[in-house]
């Protein structure tokens, strides 16, 4: 069987999978990140029809008559709708294979997922990713995902922190010898702060706004830290009293205002964290210092928050973006010498 599976391993386009609530991005080996698109099934409500997929669905979020719906199918890194996973997850494989030949074996898959899922969330992963084309699934707890795509030394004796703030879940996760050591899994990550903006506007503007909007303001002006550039940014959206289109100018202090609770969430959990890690381990943790990946690693100051925090200095991974994707691609490398950082499988579909 094994030297079946090597066989076919080397003609199969085997790919992994940072399959987030936000974005989903896939690696192919040999190719790179090959697919980073939104997590977001565009349906006709009253045929059960998927209409579009992935950028194209995300243009017709809040944009769509009354019996088109634009779903996200994960919900805080999880799946919501097995159905719609499904249907997205067959629709990127095909995508990766259909500039190949159509006799290339099914390919094997390496997914990322958040630590904290059940086992029956596991299972909806896989049997997900197993009908919708794959051979053999592996899954692999994000955090350590993007460690490994931080190029940190997971492997060694040596103590890892990563904090890795996605669209549905932040995670922390200190890591030696190739296993979590601590591990924390908060529902506060880059949808919570889009929320926190979207209730700021009602609150004080007296203004509707929608997810995308939230998103912009955050990316465009949001900040951790008080900062001596001066941002600002208009939002437009709908007034509550009058039912008009209404237009402010936010800046970034009433940004910062609006995601102050979920962020210091975030780093109280990183702060605690760091106190339940062994005092041995937490010596090279003040050496190397403490890893943000995600989107939400890019917010402005939130490194020096965490570094106030913790004492601890903090870095942004490089591109901490796709850290989670590249993780999964350095594990298809070689999945036979990393079997100890994967799950174990729920149903046995490594073994196929």
């Amino acid at each position: 069987m094994g030297f079946v599976n090597n066989f076919l391993g080397r003609f199969s386009q085997d790919i992994g999978i940072d399959l987030g609530t936000a974005n989903t991005l896939i690696y192919v080996r040999g190719k790179g990140i090959v697919i980073n698109e939104p997590s977001v099934v565009a349906m006709n409500k009253k045929t059960g029809e998927v209409l579009a997929i992935g950028k194209e669905a995300q243009r017709m979020v809040g944009k769509t008559p009354s019996h088109i719906v634009a779903i996200r199918p994960l919900r805080d890194g999880v799946i919501s709708d097995f159905e719609v996973t499904e249907q997205m997850l067959a629709y990127f494989i095909q995508k990766v294979h259909e500039d190949g030949f159509h006799i290339l074996p099914r390919p094997r898959v390496v997914i990322g997922i958040p630590s904290s899922v059940t086992e029956v969330e596991r299972r909806a992963v896989e049997e997900a990713s197993l009908r919708a084309g794959a051979r053999a699934v592996f899954l692999i707890e994000e955090s350590m995902a993007a460690a490994i795509g931080s190029r940190l030394p997971i492997h060694e004796a040596t103590g890892n922190i990563i904090v890795d703030i996605g669209g549905g879940t932040s995670e922390i996760s200190v890591i030696s010898l190739g296993g979590i050591v601590v591990n924390r899994t908060l529902r506060i990550a880059g949808d919570e702060l889009n929320e926190n903006i979207i209730q700021y506007a009602r609150n004080n503007f007296n203004m509707l706004i929608g997810e995308r909007t939230a998103e912009d303001i955050k990316i465009r002006i949001g900040s951790a830290h008080e900062s001596t550039e001066h941002l600002e940014a208009p939002i437009r959206g709908r007034d509550l009293v009058t039912g008009l289109p209404k237009e402010v100018i936010m800046s970034g202090s009433q940004a910062r205002e609006a995601m102050q609770k979920s962020i210091a969430t975030i780093v109280e959990a990183v702060r605690q964290c760091i106190e339940e890690t062994p005092p041995e381990l937490l010596s090279d943790i003040i050496e190397q210092g403490i890893y943000l990946a995600g989107g939400g690693a890019l917010l402005r100051g939130l490194a020096d928050v965490i570094t106030d925090a913790t004492q601890i200095r903090t870095h942004i991974a490089d591109d901490p973006l796709t850290a989670v994707v590249r993780g999964t691609g350095i594990v298809l490398e070689d999945i036979e010498a990393v079997q100890e950082v994967l799950l174990p499988s729920v149903h046995g579909s490594q073994l196929k």
